[in-house]
């Protein structure tokens, strides 16, 4: 056993780690449901509300890092707290980073594609949300078992966006405005979905570290 790990064995735990990690999933998932909102709402609406929630994902992560800085002995290795923590803040910046696309081009309404890849962030980013606590009381077995659901659904989204692509080049009444902000929607989209799964794999090889 390493010196650090001993000495996490008889110092006080750091439980506010996991309850930062927690939140940012948490809030992940709340901008996922509210990006979806673009089937119904308004599209400077739902990139208000969007934006709203990234703020306070950015005050979740600032307080990580902040409390990294000033923690000398940590629950698991400062590195991958710091890593987990970015990965679910990249999905919340890119849940924002879609709603804004839908602004600037003057998206007034989502394609079929992107509804269902709404739909697919919304599942993969609730079980993050349902994923997380695992990590906490070193529950590997349940981190193993979600990181696998939430791969089928990592491999739905990819079936989605590349039907897009198709459909997308194969339009021939597109032009070629209408595809170029088609395409960089559906992109983002797929990326926040990728980090999902980054995220799943990340804790995936912590069960694996400290199992």
């Amino acid at each position: 056993m390493a010196l650090q790990d001993l000495i996490r064995l008889v110092l006080p735990k750091e439980d506010h780690f996991f309850d930062y990690l927690e939140a940012q999933a948490k809030l992940a998932h709340e901008g996922a449901l509210a990006l979806a909102k673009l089937d119904t709402d308004p599209v400077t609406e739902v990139k208000d509300k969007v934006h709203a929630i990234e703020k306070e994902g950015d005050k979740v992560s600032h307080d990580m890092e902040d409390a990294l800085a000033r923690t000398f002995v940590t629950p698991l290795d400062r590195e991958d707290l710091h890593k987990l923590s970015a990965l679910l803040d990249d999905i919340l910046d890119r849940a924002y980073a879609t709603a804004t696309a839908f602004e600037i081009f003057g998206i007034e309404k989502p394609s079929d594609a992107a509804s269902s890849m709404f739909a697919v962030l919304s599942k993969t980013t609730l079980l993050l949300v349902e994923t997380l606590p695992a990590l906490r009381t070193n529950d590997f077995d349940t981190i193993r078992e979600k990181r696998a659901a939430l791969k089928i659904l990592e491999k739905e989204g990819d079936v989605t966006y590349r039907q897009a692509m198709r459909m997308l080049f194969a339009d021939a009444s597109l032009d070629a405005r209408s595809l170029i902000r088609e395409k960089e929607v559906v992109e983002i989209l797929e990326d926040a979905i990728d980090t999902c799964e980054d995220v799943a794999e990340f804790l995936a090889n912590l069960a694996v570290k400290h199992g």
